[in-house]
């Protein structure tokens, strides 16, 4: 068996500031040496009394497995299980106590409650699933060509139409911006200073050269670089006549403290791409 290696911290996680989060809305549930606390593949349904959590680790140790194999060891203090939580996707590991411990645990909606009293939550936790994504590409050999020829646009929108209406208004005509065919709105290894929401149009998404992904009206793409004030991950061109809101990084913090839906779509977004981007390595 394969020895598991302590999950890394990333630089801008405070684990003061997620005890207080997770405390504020969830509560405290132990588990005992070897108690599986979920399985790999398991999925909460709509239709069942069952929901995804995310998990604080207050103390003990919990062991990550995938496919029978250890593959991460958490330790105090860290939050794990936030990927299937946000993108309500089956999981993509288990997690049992390696040692009696004590957690605790949010499902999404005591999550999006928590994010009513603490918007600012959501900017730490977009930088630990951009850490996790970053760290999932560098390891990737190469990139996994997904658009083909003729190939309509995924529907990947993040901001359903309501929402999309009124980022729209409150950030005016100012942050409109309009693309012709074949220019591109965001180059890779730039620093990013712009998000991106599509307005109308197509935009194809490419890394190392390569395209992963076509978005429409309702997509959003440049926002892990603004989170990080770090260079661009990806390369975006526009594939027809495209109209965007640009977002700079003064917007995009007033937004996600004041609208915590707009954080929580954001996170989603972010949790579904970091697990498509695991999957495809697997």
């Amino acid at each position: 068996m394969n020895e598991a290696k302590t999950s890394p911290t990333p630089a801008n996680y405070d684990a003061k500031v997620a005890l207080e989060f997770f405390k504020s809305v969830g509560s405290v549930e132990k588990f005992s040496k070897g108690e599986s606390i979920f399985a790999e593949n398991e999925k909460a349904g709509r239709f069942t009394l069952k929901r995804d959590k995310m998990y604080f680790l207050l103390e003990g140790d919990v062991t990550m497995m995938a496919k029978g194999q250890p593959i991460a060891t958490v330790g105090t203090g860290q939050i794990f299980g936030e990927m299937a939580s946000l993108s309500q996707a089956p999981r993509s590991a288990s997690a049992v106590a390696s040692a009696a411990c004590r957690v605790i645990g949010l499902d999404d909606k005591q999550f999006q409650a928590g994010l009513q009293k603490k918007p600012e939550f959501a900017l730490m936790m977009m930088s630990v699933i951009i850490a996790r994504l970053r760290d999932s590409l560098t390891k990737s050999t190469a990139a996994v060509t997904l658009v083909k020829a003729g190939l309509p646009a995924k529907d990947a929108r993040v901001f359903e139409k309501k929402l999309l209406s009124a980022l729209e208004k409150e950030l005016g005509d100012d942050a409109k911006m309009r693309y012709d065919q074949g220019r591109v709105i965001m180059q890779e290894g730039q620093v990013g200073v712009l998000m991106y929401v599509v307005l109308d149009g197509q935009v194809q998404i490419s890394i190392k050269g390569k395209p992963v992904e076509l978005v429409g009206p309702g997509a959003v793409f440049g926002e892990m670089a603004l989170v990080e004030k770090g260079p661009r991950l990806a390369s975006a061109v526009a594939q027809i006549t495209t109209e965007v809101l640009a977002i700079n990084r003064n917007a995009f913090l007033d937004l996600v403290k004041s609208n915590p839906e707009f954080g929580m779509s954001l996170l989603t977004a972010m949790g579904e791409r970091a697990r498509l981007t695991t999957d495809r390595k697997s």
